[in-house]
This record gives C-alpha cells, sequence and structure tokens, in this order.
C-alpha cells in the first residue's frame, strides 16, 4: 500500500510533463489567440487595403497583446458632415500607400494598415486624447508607440511617398509607391501642341508671334511667379489645402510655422507678388510712355497703391510664419 502514494507521483509527474505544464498551456494559448489574429486582419486586407476599424476592432486587434505585426493608423473624419476636406486629400494618399503594399511582391504579415472614422469610433479618440484630424500613428509589434510613431503631418504633408519614408523609418518595411496612372499631363501637352500647332497652320509663314517680346516676358512672369510663391514645393511634398481647427471650426489659410506652408498660401502668395508686379509695371509704364500727363499720374497713381498694399500684406504674411520679425511697412 506504501507504494500506492508513490505511483500516483509518478503518473501526475509524468502528465504534467507530457502536457508542458501550466506555462506551456499558456504560450498555446497565445499563439492560438495571435493565429486568429493575424489570420483575421489578412482576410480583411485581401479585401480591403485599409482595414476600417470601430472600438471593439481597435481594442482587440491593435491594443489587446499578443501581437507580433505593426499597424499603421489613419485617424480621420470623413464623413460630409464633417466637413474635413483635408482629411478627403490624405486618405486618397494614405489609399495609395496601402495599395501599393497590398499588391506588392514583398506582402508580409508584418505591418497592416487600418483606419479609425471618428463617426465609427469616438470611443478610441476618447481613449487616445485626440483632438484632430487626420492623424497618423504607428503601433509597434512590441510595446507602446513613442514619440516618433505620431506622423508629423504638418511638417511632412501626406503625399503617399512621404508617409512610405516614415513607415520604413519606424518598421523597416519599405513600400515602394506605385500612383494610379494620372493622364492630365499629357492631355494637357497635347493641348497645347494641338493649339501652338494651330496657330502655325492658321498664321501659315508669318510666325512673327513667337518673337513677340511681350509674350514671352508674360510667360516667363507667370513661371517666376508660380515658383516663388512654392508651387514646386507643393508638388514634392504634398501639403494639405487648408487646415480646419475642429473646435472653433477655423479655417488657416496661412501655416504659423515657416518649415511648412498649405497650398491656399502658394495661392495667396502667387496673387500678392503678382499685385506687386503689376503695380510696378504701371510705375515703368507711367516713367516711359509716351501718354499724356494726366494718364501717366493716373498709372503712377495706381501703381504706387498696388506695391504699398500688396507689399504690406506680404510682409503681414511673413511676419506671421517668422515670428519677432521686427519690420513693418511703414519702419522701412
Amino acid at each position: 500500500m506504501a507504494a500506492l502514494p508513490v505511483l500516483l507521483l509518478s503518473l501526475v509527474l509524468l502528465l504534467l510533463a507530457g502536457c508542458g505544464g501550466p506555462g506551456a498551456a499558456g504560450q498555446r494559448r497565445k499563439e492560438m489567440v495571435l493565429s486568429e489574429k493575424v489570420n483575421q486582419l489578412m482576410e480583411w486586407a485581401s479585401k480591403r487595403s485599409v482595414i476600417r476599424m470601430n472600438g471593439d476592432k481597435f481594442r482587440r486587434l491593435v491594443k489587446a497583446p499578443p501581437r507580433n505585426y505593426s499597424v499603421i493608423v489613419m485617424f480621420t473624419a470623413l464623413q460630409p458632415h464633417r466637413q474635413c476636406v483635408v482629411c478627403k486629400q490624405a486618405d486618397e494618399e494614405y489609399q495609395i500607400l496601402a495599395n501599393s503594399w497590398r499588391y506588392s511582391s514583398a506582402f508580409t504579415n508584418r505591418i497592416f494598415f487600418a483606419m479609425v472614422d471618428f463617426d465609427e469610433g469616438s470611443d478610441v479618440f476618447q481613449m487616445l486624447n485626440m483632438n484632430s484630424a487626420p492623424t497618423f500613428i504607428n503601433f509597434p509589434a512590441k510595446g507602446k508607440p513613442k514619440r516618433g510613431d505620431t506622423y508629423e503631418l504638418q511638417v511632412r504633408g501626406f503625399a503617399a511617398e512621404q508617409l512610405a519614408r516614415w513607415v520604413a523609418d519606424r518598421t523597416d518595411v519599405h513600400i515602394r509607391v506605385i500612383r494610379p496612372p494620372n493622364y492630365a499631363g499629357p492631355l494637357m501637352l497635347g493641348l497645347l501642341l494641338a493649339v501652338i500647332g494651330g496657330l502655325v497652320y492658321l498664321r501659315g509663314s508669318n510666325l512673327d508671334f513667337l518673337y513677340n517680346k511681350t509674350g514671352w516676358a508674360f510667360a516667363a512672369l507667370c513661371f517666376v511667379l508660380a515658383m516663388t510663391s512654392g508651387q514646386m514645393w507643393n508638388h514634392i511634398r504634398g501639403p494639405p489645402y487648408a487646415h480646419k481647427n475642429p473646435h472653433t471650426g477655423q479655417v488657416n489659410y496661412i501655416h504659423g510655422s515657416s518649415q511648412a506652408q498649405f497650398v491656399a498660401e502658394t495661392h495667396i502668395v502667387l496673387l500678392f507678388n503678382g499685385g506687386v508686379t503689376l503695380g510696378m509695371v504701371l510705375l515703368h509704364e507711367a516713367a516711359t510712355s509716351d501718354m499724356d500727363v494726366g494718364k501717366r499720374k493716373i498709372m503712377c497713381i495706381a501703381g504706387i497703391g498696388l506695391v504699398v498694399l500688396f507689399f504690406s500684406w506680404l510682409l503681414s504674411v511673413f511676419r506671421s510664419k517668422y515670428h519677432g520679425y521686427p519690420y513693418r511697412y511703414g519702419s522701412l
């Protein structure tokens, strides 16, 4: 009878050894949960490159462990009544980035792209103390998001190429952005060539219009104004058109930093530079034309007024971006 307890103890030890103990059971349970999460995300990603999430999906698949994958989440407000123009523009670029990754030969389950709309997951916004949209956050495979895991939208803009660089920096996943074909450029070039060809055909051998200094000067002036106002920066960075404060509803057309700008700001600066240029042209004409003195005086007064008005507005824009700038138009 004394051997019976020993036999029972041996059987228990053998069973524990065969099962791997409580720790092994917990590990297997984690692996099963993780496998279910990855399979679920892969199924959704196969149907839509950007996975739409509500509060429950976000907490279960993004916040709750275990997780061995990164999730890039765009927090946005796309419903029409929100009137978030920037959100729509950012969503288009985000879709391009996610599609480029989804259809890439290097596609893996290391990273997923998701979206939380305010009207579908307002509780997530409250949980993260988030009060602006759009916002991009990387939730890494291990640990919580750090400061660099929040994308600096106001500095970098939301172009897909800029987002891809940030994703590569945070996750080591390099995405080659592939944009859908854009036929606007070739069509405009074809239209321009057609217009030029039509003019040449109509004018026949008379090509004096090609030597028109005024026409070439006007074309060169338009090009210079476009470049000095920041059009090339917009093309490279892809900034938003303007920014709407989600609390007050106020729309800002001028960026408050000297390191960035809005598209609307470019148009405003272009208009102001054009006004100053027009004023200078009127002053030049007033000084060199053969018109009577009365008309020349009117042109001179109009030119001075345009230069003073638009140059003072340019200085105001400059002061709003370079805080502490000490000069005003009246002090020059």
